[in-house]
C-alpha cells in the first residue's frame, strides 16, 4: 500500500436520490475500480448526531483500537456484498456473475494492515478497497484503473472525514434528486419512511452537501439526478476530470461489470433513469403530499432549481 497512490471516490445519496443509477454510470469507466454493490463501509461502533437518523452501516467507519485486523474487517457491515458472496442464494444479486471469496478477501485484508503498521480508518478502507478487487477474480479490468469507487448512501455527511482521512485523496460526489419523485420512490418500500422522517433526513443530507461543497471544492463536487440522467457523459465526466480523469464514452450507459444494463433494478430502486419516468414518479403522490414536501423543501426548491418541476406536478 501507498500513501501517495490510492484514491478514493465515495459516491453518496439519500435514498432513492440516483446513488445507485450513478454507481451504474460510473461503472464501466476504464480508470476506475467500481465497487460491486453498496460498499456499506460502517461499523457498530459509529456513535454521534446522526446515529438515529440514519443506519450505521452507511457510514465512515469507527475502529476502536483494541480490535486485531480480522476484528477490523468483520466490523466492516459491507451488507450486500457479503451476503452475496457468502450466502449467494438469498441475494438479490444473485443472478449478477461474481466470483468472489470472502474469507481471501479476509486474509489480504489483514495482510495489507499488517505490512502498512497501521490501523487508522484511512488504512482500513484503502485495505478494504484494494482487497475487494484483487480477490474478484471475474472483475473486467483494463490495467488503466487509477481511482478506487464505493457508494454507501448518505456517506456525505461524514464528508470532512473521509477527506481529511486520506489526506487529499479523497473524494465524495454527492447526488441529489428533487424530493418528490424520491419520496414517492421509497413509498413503495415494503417499510417506507413516514414523511416526516424521509424529508428531515433528505434535507440534512443536502445541507451538508451544500456545505461541504464549498468547504472543500477539489475533494467534495454536489450533482443533480436530473442534470445526469440527462447527459451522463458530461456531467459525470466533469466531476472526473477534476480528479484526473477522462470523459470516457462508457458514461453513457449504465453498467455491470462494464456490461450495459437494460434497467438499473435491482440495484436501485430507479429502473429506468429518464426525465419522464422521473416526473412520472413525482406525480403518484397526492395532492397533501405534495404540499406536505413543498413547505418542507421549499428554499431547495428554489436553490437547485426544482420549482419547475413542482410547477409541474401540482
Amino acid at each position: 500500500m501507498s500513501e501517495n497512490n490510492f484514491k478514493l471516490l465515495m459516491l453518496s445519496a439519500m435514498y432513492e436520490n440516483g446513488g445507485n443509477t450513478t454507481h451504474r454510470f460510473l461503472d464501466g469507466h476504464p480508470e476506475l475500480f467500481v465497487y460491486p454493490f453498496e460498499s456499506q463501509p460502517g461499523t457498530k461502533y459509529v456513535q454521534d448526531k446522526f446515529t438515529t437518523m440514519f443506519p450505521v452501516k452507511y457510514r465512515w467507519p469507527s475502529f476502536p483500537e483494541h480490535l486485531t485486523p480480522e476484528q477490523m474487517f468483520y466490523a466492516i457491515i459491507d451488507e450486500e456484498a457479503k451476503i452475496r458472496a457468502r450466502t449467494p442464494f438469498v441475494s438479490k444479486f444473485r443472478n449478477a456473475e461474481f466470483d468472489f471469496d470472502d474469507e481471501e478477501r479476509k486474509e489480504i485484508f489483514i495482510s495489507y494492515l499488517e505490512k502498512s503498521g497501521k490501523k487508522t480508518r484511512a488504512a482500513a478502507m484503502e485495505a478494504f478497497f484494494r482487497a475487494t478487487f484483487d480477490v474478484w477474480k471475474n472483475y473486467n479490468r483494463t490495467g488503466k484503473e487509477k481511482v478506487w469507487v464505493g457508494y454507501s448512501p448518505i456517506i456525505g455527511v461524514d464528508g470532512e472525514a473521509i477527506i481529511n482521512d486520506m489526506e487529499g485523496n479523497g473524494f465524495v460526489l454527492h447526488v441529489m434528486r428533487n424530493p418528490f419523485s424520491c419520496y414517492a420512490e421509497t413509498k413503495k418500500r415494503p417499510v417506507p419512511l413516514s414523511l416526516d422522517h424521509y424529508i428531515n433526513a433528505w434535507v440534512n443530507n443536502q445541507y451538508y452537501a451544500q456545505y461541504l461543497s464549498k468547504k472543500f471544492p477539489d475533494n467534495f463536487f454536489f450533482v443533480r439526478y436530473e442534470d445526469i440522467i440527462e447527459n451522463p457523459k458530461e456531467v459525470l465526466g466533469n466531476v472526473l476530470n477534476k480528479i484526473g480523469l477522462s470523459k470516457d464514452d462508457s458514461l453513457k450507459n449504465p453498467s455491470w461489470n462494464g456490461e450495459v444494463l437494460k434497467q438499473v433494478y435491482p440495484w436501485g430502486t430507479v429502473k429506468t433513469p429518464t426525465r419522464k419516468v422521473n416526473i412520472e414518479t413525482a406525480q403518484e403522490l397526492t395532492a397533501s403530499e405534495i404540499n406536505e414536501v413543498y413547505l418542507r423543501t421549499e428554499m431547495y426548491l428554489e436553490a437547485f432549481d426544482y420549482r419547475d418541476i413542482y410547477e409541474e406536478i401540482v
